[in-house]
């Protein structure tokens, strides 16, 4: 059995979004004054922090910030979701006025965004019954607009989703439900969840109300996606071979690292796909194992497809 493990430097190589290190660009076209007020709220603690920290670390920075007053940890926090959700976004002009939205799971405008067919076409090599399920610590939803709702769920057979389906705007009249069979687990959270619930766009990451675990060397998962790592060990437990791109590895993310540790025992074979793959670390967790490290496509195609068949 086959499992996937997908991290930031997934949705960097697919749809150039930012991982950790570069999460402070700023890159948002804001909506409104209230956005506008909120992305220089965000500049402004910032750049405070940094010159107190001139060598922080951006995840130091968010540990810090969820230790602000409850104003200033709300906008940062904001700001980390609504970043995720800048590839996505789209306009129309809807009852006499411009409207806003993200875009919704089964939309074929999604295709639109070149990263979202590349996303597909790098999953779908692999999709099939060996395919046990994805695990990701990203929030935004790269791979839910790769696959659409017939092809995975969040561990729910059938689950419905809360909101719209793709036309019209307004709410679908029948509940949008997710028929595939492929789990992907969002260990992180997501921007298309709240506290309740799934939900058939990324609108959580519009409002500030996502559900997720900010990326700080100490994060932990909260209670409410105890299931999601519970699923992610199941998808682990039953895997023989891993497919990991674009995870770091990183010494902060000792939760994670012990999930991979703890239930990968029936590991024998990991295709480490990065641009710096860290196969020093990939050992310490599995010393056993047969590891392959290529880059991402297309540079690493060929060592991709060798590892496939073999």
């Amino acid at each position: 059995m086959l499992a996937m493990l997908v991290g930031a430097g997934f949705a960097k190589w697919a749809v150039h979004l930012p991982v950790a290190s570069q999460l402070f660009d700023f890159n948002i076209d804001p909506w409104g004054v209230r956005e506008v007020q909120k992305l220089e709220t965000v500049k402004s603690l910032k750049q405070t922090w940094d010159e107190k920290h001139p060598d922080g670390l951006a995840e130091q920075f968010i540990a810090d910030a969820l230790n602000f007053q409850e104003k200033s940890r709300e906008v940062v926090l904001w700001y980390l979701a609504r970043r995720l959700c800048e590839p996505f976004i789209w306009q129309e002009f809807h009852s006499h006025k411009w409207r806003r939205h993200v875009l919704m799971i089964d939309e074929e405008r999604r295709f639109k965004v070149a990263g979202i067919v590349k996303a597909q076409s790098f999953i779908m090599k692999f999709y099939g019954p060996s395919l046990g399920g994805i695990i990701t610590t990203n929030y935004d939803m790269t791979i839910e607009y790769a696959l659409g709702t017939k092809l995975f769920n969040y561990g729910i057979a059938n689950q419905a989703l809360i909101g719209r389906g793709p036309y019209p705007v307004s709410t679908w009249l029948k509940p949008v439900t997710l028929k595939g069979k492929v789990p992907l687990a969002k260990i992180h959270g997501s921007i298309s969840r709240d506290e309740n619930a799934y939900y058939t766009e990324g609108r959580r990451g519009l409002t500030g109300k996502a559900l997720i675990v900010a990326p700080t060397p100490e994060k932990q998962p909260p209670p409410s996606l105890e299931f999601e790592w519970e699923l992610a060990t199941r998808i682990l437990k039953r895997s023989t071979c891993l497919i990991v791109f674009g995870f770091a590895f990183n010494p902060y993310d000792e939760a994670v690292l012990n999930l991979l540790k703890n239930s990968g025992s029936n590991i024998r074979s990991v295709l480490l796909i990065d641009i710096d793959p860290n196969i020093e670390r990939v050992r310490q967790l599995w010393p056993d194992i047969e590891i392959t490290a290529c880059l991402p496509p297309p540079d690493g195609n060929v060592a991709i497809r060798d590892w496939a068949i073999s």
